[in-house]
């Protein structure tokens, strides 16, 4: 039975030959790591919706001349990986408990 791993490996090389990418290289683990990333700092489905937005920027990129395949996988998993951990950064600021300000003080004037 093979391992986890070299299913994945053997998955990938199967998805790539059949988009006809056989000549891309891609790093499963630095995926699979950005994919953890998303799933713990927005919510679990984020995993596979970043990493397929982030693999769309990256081709487009790529496609475009604006980089090689390798720079532009790099670039895009790094801002995926950035926004989704500042998404959490946010998520519990947003969330922590605002220091007290303390009672509130009158003027002693009813109208102000």
């Amino acid at each position: 039975m093979k391992s986890q791993d070299e299913t994945l490996e053997d998955w990938c090389r199967a998805l790539l030959q059949a988009f006809e990418l056989e000549d891309v290289e891609v790093d499963v683990d630095e995926v699979l790591a950005l994919a953890g990333v998303a799933a713990h700092s927005v919510v679990r489905p984020a995993a596979p919706l970043t990493t397929f937005i982030a693999g769309f920027a990256a081709g487009m990129a790529s496609g475009s001349g604006q980089a090689p395949d390798s720079v532009s996988m790099q670039a895009a998993m790094g801002v995926a990986r950035a926004l989704a951990m500042d998404y959490a950064a946010a998520d519990s600021a947003e969330a922590a408990p605002q220091p007290d300000s303390g009672p509130a003080v009158s003027s002693g004037n009813p109208g102000a």
